[in-house]
């Protein structure tokens, strides 16, 4: 049973704030402390360089800061509790890789020649540094996401979210903001964090509808 649409908004921007300060403690940090490294490594294939850049994909890849607001609709609080936490062990984990395999990009930045492409591309390139690639942390949040609302939903919804999934997925590639071994890094720290999450939150449930907590 869910709560009302007004309370989950509000619960869901309550969660909101300890996982923005998880991870823009983290993620800028060590972006900037990696830009400092000499010890920066070349995790992709050399063909992986021949992707061709299109800059139309930069609406796929934006759109994940809209993916992450969809389990608002779906989910009630011990749920929404229950993605915030994983939303936040995704990062740190995330943080901790980042700095054991610092990465670099192989691909050569560039700006597109539309106005509107070259002022989003930009904006990009000015907050997000060309590190912090394994794992991808726009395809673990984005998993996290569509995740969390197929646990609660069946028909066309999770299929839609899937392929909205893969569409966010492949547009970290074809902006040339992350490489292959990225995606499926991303993709499996998102998939072992949610299993391990499910496994505590099963072993613990009983305890937790007998307390009558949240």
């Amino acid at each position: 049973m869910k709560e009302p649409f007004a309370t989950r908004l509000k619960y869901y921007l309550l969660w909101m704030v300890p996982v923005s300060v998880v991870f823009f403690g983290l993620y800028p940090t060590i972006n900037a402390y990696t830009a400092t490294r000499s010890d920066t490594l070349a995790l992709w294939l050399p063909a992986e360089l021949s992707v061709p850049f299109i800059p139309q994909f930069i609406w796929g890849y934006l759109s994940m800061y809209l993916i992450v607001l969809v389990p608002l609709f779906f989910l009630n609080l011990q749920q929404q509790k229950r993605l915030a936490i994983e939303l936040m062990v995704v990062t740190v984990a995330a943080a901790i890789v980042f700095l054991l395999f610092p990465a670099r990009l192989g691909f050569v930045r560039q700006l597109p020649d539309a106005p509107l492409y070259r002022a989003l591309f930009s904006h990009l390139f000015t907050l997000d540094r060309p590190h912090n690639l394994v794992p991808s942390l726009h395809v673990a949040w984005s998993w996290c996401a569509v995740a969390a609302v197929s646990r609660t939903t069946r028909g066309w919804i999770p299929v839609a979210l899937c392929f909205w999934f893969i569409v966010i997925a492949l547009s970290t590639l074809f902006v040339h903001q992350h490489h292959l071994l990225d995606i499926a890094t991303g993709f499996l720290l998102s998939l072992l964090v949610s299993y391990f999450t499910g496994k505590v939150y099963e072993k613990n449930r009983p305890y937790s509808l007998n307390a009558g907590q949240l």
